[in-house]
Formats: structure tokens, C-alpha cells, sequence
């Protein structure tokens, strides 16, 4: 099987319109698919299926939720095989019930089954963390605070785990540990206290923006003495969020991280808030069921 293939203008296209860099989604769909074809070969498919078999598979939901990753998996079977047609019959960030008809790809038999596996872990996967981000949208509706992510994602898939909670109706935090400073404890404690890393960072690098986490109303207030920029209340309880809402009057952005879950997270959204961080959405999110179904097989 030759995985040299490079994704024509038309996949390019729709892999770019998702806002991932193409280089990105074509390092994490070779990565994968290595792992099933490491010699090149399906081993099962080549021995039972002949080249010049033809079919359709279909990548259908058996869940409801939030559909994400469509154009990773277009990206796969053309890897794969460059003659795979794709059809699409859904769209990332929609909301489809069990047994909708997501994706349909059209070519030598070979080729959809190889690609299978890793068409549907991928879609799989990144359905699952929009579909939770979804539910926790949901449940601060009507309120101005946002849903965000954290930088707890799977090794290797942060840029397509974010694009899936853009997908779910979240927001993503940084990327990287370059796009912003976020200084936490151990870096209080290391750099003395509050004010000092802040000063620090200002100084090191003074184009980047410099967010801080606090524990407290003293912290908070040493804080807001140094930067305009995001503070993150960590652990504070909805009480506390409200007060340090009241303390701020608008002068910092505020996010509060820890503690959170998806029955108490509208009560701390009804604060005033800006942001409410949720690693969960995608250190724990369960991969949606879908599924590939060969149809229209012909021998030719």
C-alpha cells in the first residue's frame, strides 16, 4: 500500500477550511495509518478481496452527537488512495441523531478497508470531545461566560482535539506554551511571589500576553497590582467566584478552573465569569460510535 500519496487540491481545500494546518492533520493521518499498514500491507483484505473489487462505504453514526472530523477522514482515504471518492452528507458541528449517513467513499475495495479503522478513529474520537463540549455549552446558555479548553489533550492530536471543541460551540485557551504566559504555583513559588513573576514575564517577554492563576483574595488583589491581563480562580467555590467578580469590576478577564462539572458549572457561568476552563473535554471525553458499511459491491 503506498502511503506517499500526496492530498489533491479539492482535500487540501477541506482540510484547511477547518482551520488546522494541513502539514498537522497529514503528520497525525500518516502516523495512524502507519500503525495498521507498518509493512504496507492489509494482510486480511489483500488475501480475500481481489484488486479489481469495487464498493461504497459508509461511515454512519450510531450515536447521536456532534459530528467532527469529516475532512481528516476524506484526508485518510486519499492517502491511501488517491482514485477514493468522497462524499460528504454531513458537516462538522452538526448535530446528527443514530444512524445518520456521515461520509460515503467510493473506489477499490482494498483501499476503503484498509483505510477504514483509522477513518473511523479519528472521526470517532474528535465527535466525542464536540459532542461533550456541546453538552457543556448547553448548560450555560443564555449566560455571557464561555466554555474553554485547557492544554490536557492526547499526545500528538491538540490541533484537531481544539478544532473539535470550536466544533462543540467551546473556545480554545492557548495552543502551545509560546502563544501566552500562564503563571501557576510552582512558578510563584519559584519566582518569590505573585508580582515577581508577573514583572518577570513582562520583562522577558513583553509582547506576550501574561495570565496568572490565584488561590486567593490576597492573590487576586497582588494580581490585579500587575497586569490587566486573565486571571484564573483556581478551586474557588461559587461564593467566592461571585465576590472575586465584585473585587475585579471589570479591571481583569476572569476564568475559573477546578471543581467544575456539568451540574454545577451554570451556577459558577451565573457569577460573571468570563471564561470556565474544562480539561475534561478532552482528557475524558468517550469516542462517539460510528461505524464503516460497505454497500454497492461489484467486481470489475
Amino acid at each position: 500500500m503506498n502511503l506517499t500519496n500526496h492530498l489533491n487540491p479539492q482535500v487540501q481545500q477541506r482540510v484547511r477550511a477547518t482551520g488546522v494546518p494541513l502539514v498537522r492533520v497529514e503528520r497525525v493521518v500518516r502516523d495512524a495509518l502507519t500503525e495498521d499498514l507498518a509493512d504496507g500491507v492489509d494482510v486480511t483484505t489483500v488475501a480475500t478481496i481481489s484488486d479489481r473489487h469495487h464498493s461504497t462505504m459508509n461511515i454512519v453514526a450510531r450515536q447521536a452527537g456532534v459530528v467532527c472530523g469529516l475532512a481528516f477522514a476524506e484526508a485518510v482515504f486519499a492517502i491511501v488512495d488517491t482514485d477514493v471518492q468522497v462524499d460528504y452528507h454531513a458537516a462538522d458541528g452538526q448535530l446528527v441523531e443514530a444512524g445518520t449517513l456521515l461520509l460515503s467513499a467510493r473506489g477499490v475495495t482494498r483501499s476503503l478497508l484498509s483505510a477504514e479503522r483509522t477513518a473511523l478513529n479519528i472521526v470517532g474520537r474528535l465527535s466525542g470531545v464536540a459532542t461533550l463540549t456541546s453538552r457543556w455549552v448547553a448548560q450555560i446558555a443564555g449566560t455571557n461566560a464561555r466554555i474553554r479548553d485547557t492544554r490536557k489533550t492526547t499526545p500528538g492530536l491538540r490541533t484537531l482535539e481544539k478544532y473539535a471543541v470550536r466544533c462543540g460551540g467551546g473556545v480554545n485557551h492557548r495552543m502551545s506554551l509560546t502563544d501566552a504566559a500562564l503563571i501557576k504555583d510552582n512558578h510563584v513559588a519559584a519566582a518569590g511571589s505573585i508580582g515577581a513573576a508577573i514583572d518577570a514575564v513582562k520583562q522577558r517577554y513583553p509582547n506576550v500576553p501574561c495570565e496568572v492563576e490565584v488561590d486567593s483574595f490576597d492573590e487576586l488583589r497582588e494580581a490585579m497590582n500587575h497586569t490587566d491581563g486573565l486571571i484564573l480562580l483556581d478551586n474557588f467555590s461559587v461564593d467566592q467566584v461571585r465576590e472575586a467578580v465584585h473585587i475585579v469590576n471589570g479591571s481583569n478577564p476572569l476564568e475559573v478552573s477546578g471543581g467544575l462539572s456539568l451540574d454545577t458549572v451554570r451556577a459558577y457561568a451565573e457569577t460573571g465569569v468570563d471564561f470556565l476552563a474544562v480539561g475534561a473535554l478532552t482528557h475524558s471525553a468517550p469516542v462517539l460510535d460510528v461505524a464503516g458499511d460497505l454497500i454497492n459491491i461489484e467486481v470489475q
